[in-house]
């Protein structure tokens, strides 16, 4: 496939069911709202949640690097 100069590819994302590996992912978390919120938001950019109830964020480059505005670790 030819790509001209100055266009844009665009690729289809994996599918992945946020709410549910979400609900998963924060199902032990003292603040579920939060979590989730979190969570979901991270999910969506990078496409993946880490298996596990806590910790493993090193899934994904994405996941374990993204953090707030205030420099803190975003995804839960």
């Amino acid at each position: 496939m030819e790509v001209l100069p100055g266009s844009h590819l665009m690729v289809e994302a994996e599918e992945i069911d946020c709410n549910s590996k979400c609900q998963h992912r924060c199902s032990k978390a003292g603040r579920q709202k939060t979590c989730l919120r979190a969570c979901n938001t991270c999910c969506r950019r990078c496409i993946c949640v880490p298996l596990s109830t806590f910790g493993n964020e090193d899934v994904g480059h994405c996941y374990a690097n993204m953090t707030t505005h205030g420099g803190r670790h975003r995804c839960p």
